[in-house]
């Protein structure tokens, strides 16, 4: 998959373990797979973030795990449980992986492809109060 990488993006990858490296990587071919127009950029001075219009996710790298937050204000389905944090997160939730972890890429896919939809659509926060006026 080609796609514009953000040269931050790849120094933070390449300073982290092997593992790490890997499942990130790939997260980052999904979220591009979701939509040829995501951007990749930097936030919170070393944060790697996916946008179009409006956060996607986020990278978060820990000592025995890598995180990938998801910007979605809890109403995108997670038919699959995917999601192992922040369930009742008002802004984000978060996708833990350690070392032998599987990533489920079409669970994966289909949650930034929903993302998406909803930040085309004026964002969760928008959804949220129409879906609740």
């Amino acid at each position: 998959m080609t796609y514009v990488k953000d040269p931050r993006v790849d120094a933070f990858l390449a300073g982290l373990p092997d593992w790490q490296r890997d499942i990130l990587s790939q997260v980052r071919d999904i979220v591009h797979e979701a939509d040829p127009d995501v951007e990749e950029t930097i936030k919170r001075t070393v944060q790697p973030y996916f946008v179009l219009d409006g956060n996607i996710c986020a990278f978060l790298a820990a000592k025995d795990h890598v995180n990938v937050f998801l910007y979605d204000g809890a109403i995108v389905p997670d038919p699959e449980g995917i999601i192992t944090a922040g369930h009742d997160n008002q802004t984000a939730r978060a996708i833990g992986l350690r070392k032998d972890d599987n990533v489920n890429e079409r669970a994966l896919l289909a949650m930034f492809r929903q993302i998406i939809a909803n930040n085309r659509a004026g964002g969760w926060r928008k959804l949220k109060r129409e879906r609740d006026a």
